[in-house]
């Protein structure tokens, strides 16, 4: 069964996509606010081991979404996106009701691992909405998927602060609740949109997952941005991963007040990426508007690091907003370095890094905060985690300030850039 553009089976298609991606999204925000009360009630420990506990839980869901991407991106081009698509959202519900009845701290891994694997169903998402929309719409529905997911930032953690108060369970029965309940819809309305003569063997070699960083090291430019966007990276996983935690710990948040202020921080982040960039950057120019959001980005690590009042938090989410200029400045400052064929590999290595920032951030982040504020520390600062943040954005400041002393290659896309770009 083929839907096209102008079909209404596509319209309903698009809906379940749209919808696929905002469940997901609000099902990962959903359990952020409770996650510190849950751990400490399974294991008795408190919040600074609950902490490195839930460093540990976010490490394994981040391993298998990075590994399995690829390959179910390739499995998806073998059987098709309605299966791939319907399994991983059954994958989901079943994993949230594990979490939400699981009787111990392993259980709680089995199902972050679980929700890895699921979760790395959204190359299948956008691969259909590749398949069903025509060329020049597809900027547009791209942009659509891009909504869905940033409202599924906000509305994610404010809900799982509300149904908190209910209980460290609700939210994950909540969760578990949407992902079946669409798994219901799209059975009924996902028409299959890749027909089976362009469906393609199964290669396992396709499924390499750092295949895509080869290409940084061709390019001089490209890999000192890469590296200046991984530290970057790195230092944004303190907000998922540590944000929790140290509110509670610092200023006794409850669920619903952190809740509150992660969907918050989701509006502040909507706004500049879905219209300050626009205004901002092209006055600035890519380079400078990278610097500037690195600038602010490091005072707003800080000032979380030093804050005192919790509605202080609010204040630097203000000076800290700017930050968000830093992915796309670096992003298009990159594809100006590579050539039109090469563009399409360039986005597959930025990806990859976001993979190995969400491996390697919220251990380093989460462990930080649970040795600085335990009661054996011989130096208690519960900000560490947020001040090491600082550090990394003033690193990835200095990496990229090292380019306005060099001639970056400006050539349009319909040019061949060269590989011996200075930098």
């Amino acid at each position: 069964m083929k839907a096209t553009a102008q079909s209404e089976p596509a319209g309903h298609a698009i809906a379940f996509i749209l919808l696929t991606v905002l469940i997901d999204t609000i099902g990962f925000g959903i359990v952020i606010p409770v996650l510190p009360e849950l751990i400490m009630e399974l294991t008795g420990e408190g919040l600074s081991s609950a902490s490195r506990y839930g460093g540990w839980l976010a490490f394994a869901y981040a391993v298998m979404q990075f590994l399995c991407a690829p390959l179910i991106g390739n499995l998806s081009d073998r059987f098709g996106r309605r299966p791939v698509l319907l399994i991983s959202l059954f994958t989901f519900g079943l994993d949230y009701l594990v979490m939400g009845v699981a009787p111990s701290l392993g259980w709680l891994f089995l199902g972050r691992i679980a929700a890895g694997i699921a979760g790395a169903s959204y190359v299948t998402a956008n691969a259909y909405v590749a398949d069903i929309t025509p060329p020049e719409r597809r900027a547009q529905s791209f942009g659509l998927v891009g909504a869905a997911f940033g409202t599924g930032f906000i509305l994610g953690p404010a809900l799982g602060g509300f149904l908190g108060g209910l209980g460290p369970r609700a939210p994950f029965f909540a969760a578990a609740g949407l992902a079946l309940l669409n798994l219901a819809y799209g059975f009924f309305v996902l028409p299959e949109s890749l027909p089976p003569e362009r469906r393609r063997r199964f290669e396992l070699g396709r499924g390499n997952p750092l295949g895509t960083l080869g290409l940084l090291g061709k390019y001089p430019a490209v890999l000192r941005l890469a590296a200046a966007l991984f530290v970057w990276q790195v230092a944004h996983q303190v907000l998922p991963s540590t944000w929790p935690y140290y509110t509670m710990y610092k200023f006794g948040w409850n669920e619903r007040a952190i809740g509150l202020s992660l969907a918050a921080a989701g509006v502040t982040m909507i706004v500049v990426q879905g219209y300050l960039t626009r205004v901002v950057i092209p006055r600035l120019g890519e380079l400078r508007a990278a610097l500037v959001g690195f600038s602010f980005g490091a005072l707003g690590f800080l000032g979380y690091a030093i804050a005192t009042r919790g509605w202080m938090m609010y204040l630097w989410m203000v000076v800290f907003a700017p930050g968000g200029f830093v992915y796309p400045s670096l992003n298009a400052l990159m594809s100006h370095q590579v050539p039109p064929t090469e563009q399409g590999a360039l986005q597959g290595g930025i990806s990859s890094l976001y993979g190995l920032s969400a491996i390697t951030g919220p251990i380093l982040m989460t462990q930080l905060f649970g040795y600085f504020s335990s009661s054996t520390t011989p130096l208690r600062f519960a900000g560490a985690a947020f001040a090491c943040a600082a550090v990394l954005a003033t690193g990835g400041l200095v990496m990229v300030a090292k380019t306005t002393g060099h001639k970056m290659s400006q050539r349009s896309e319909s040019q061949v850039v060269e590989v011996e770009t200075n930098l």
